[in-house]
């Protein structure tokens, strides 16, 4: 997109924010600024002296102070001036990806889990992965199951209200955030949850994407040599909503290369949605989303998000997963699901201070000016990957 392609498609998207909140205002009064769905009512911490955190200040349940800040200082702006489009300086969101085939939101396991970093200075956007099957301990479960440990992914399964395993706030998302705050001190601030058939509709409202993989990428098992939809050759493919989604979820060379291909795909998602004629499409794109997401985001935010979306330049948009060397793989035996099951030992100590470095903006330490070549099994986790 030319700049000046670019600069009519961030007037057309300001005006149609624009008349989004002139009826909001109107027909919704106070409904602007109220979230969309229950709040995470994470427990609160207060600052000591010299950077470190206190013991929460308030919480209904017994977590655990928050690891993994001692010797570190307040976020400071990386940029002067005020926020773009009228948001704060910083925000963060957990957003999760459900495998949950329906509409509602009774199951399904965390089958995509990003913490998001917004700046909105610079502007910026951090996207931190968390591999979904790192072995952590769940708080707040109803004791009368006898589950304490699972798979990451499995906090958001509980934590709905199909399980009836969890009581606290949110359901899956409020439960997930407490893990995740539980065993790597991350804090959202916000969450938002889609499952696969929102993903799914959403790319075909906007007629596709286009994804260019620099390696094949080939989940075919010795015996379906004719699953064709499982292959994807290097190079570059219009996808529709099904066939992105299955790439997104293969993972032929293990975790790390599935989660630089879904990398590939959100970067692809956001170029078709600037483009100029996608704005007529946005009815189609509301009904992706309606009755099909959870989150806690107020219309306000939301319409902030989609103003500072037209000012990130491709550099600014940038993708970090954790070392390779800080997770190790393991089998244990899982009682939720009475069997032996693979899962990634943490090296916990570390990962909560690239978390609490990852929230104050330091980690990764440098934002890229190009996209990273992308290994198959490697991780590209200490300078990021940045759309191309």
């Amino acid at each position: 997109m030319s700049q000046k392609e670019r600069s009519i498609f961030t007037l057309l998207v300001l005006i149609a924010i624009g008349l989004w909140a002139l009826v909001g205002y109107r027909f919704y009064n106070g409904a602007w600024q109220r979230p969309l769905g229950p709040v995470l009512a994470l427990p609160m911490f207060q600052p000591l002296a010299g950077g470190e955190d206190a013991a929460p200040a308030r919480s209904s349940s017994a977590v655990t102070a928050r690891p993994g800040q001692p010797t570190r200082t307040p976020y400071t702006p990386e940029a002067s001036g005020a926020p773009l489009c009228g948001g704060p300086p910083t925000m963060t969101i957990l957003a999760i990806g459900s495998d949950s085939r329906g509409t509602g939101y009774l199951y399904g396991l965390a089958d995509v889990i990003r913490y998001v970093r917004i700046d909105f200075a610079t502007p910026r956007v951090t996207v931190l992965e968390f591999p979904r099957d790192i072995w952590v301990e769940i708080p707040e479960l109803d004791p009368k199951h006898g589950i304490t440990h699972g798979k990451l992914n499995q906090a958001y399964l509980y934590g709905n209200k199909g399980m009836g395993y969890y009581h606290g706030p949110s359901e899956g998302p409020g439960l997930l955030a407490r893990t995740l705050l539980h065993n790597f001190g991350a804090a959202p601030e916000h969450y938002i949850a889609a499952n696969m058939q929102t993903f799914v509709k959403l790319v075909n409202a906007v007629g596709g994407i286009d994804v260019t993989l620099p390696h094949s990428v080939d989940g075919r098992k010795p015996d379906q040599p004719d699953r064709h939809d499982l292959y994807f050759k290097a190079g570059k493919h219009h996808l529709n909503g099904n066939q992105a989604l299955m790439l997104a979820r293969l993972r032929p060379q293990g975790v790390f290369e599935r989660a630089e291909t879904q990398n590939l795909v959100l970067c692809a998602l956001r170029d078709a949605l600037l483009q100029p004629k996608n704005l007529t499409k946005l009815p189609e794109i509301i009904e992706a989303f309606e009755n099909a997401v959870q989150t806690d985001l107020s219309p306000q935010q939301i319409s902030q998000l989609a103003c500072l979306l037209p000012s990130l330049q491709s550099h600014n948009i940038q993708f970090v997963t954790f070392p390779s060397e800080t997770l190790v793989a393991a089998r244990t035996y899982d009682k939720g699901v009475n069997k032996d099951v693979f899962i990634f030992q943490a090296d916990f100590e570390t990962l909560r201070l690239l978390v609490a470095d990852f929230e104050r903006g330091r980690w990764p330490p440098r934002v890229l000016s190009a996209p990273v070549t992308v290994t198959p099994g490697k991780s590209t986790s200490e300078s990021g990957f940045v759309c191309p």
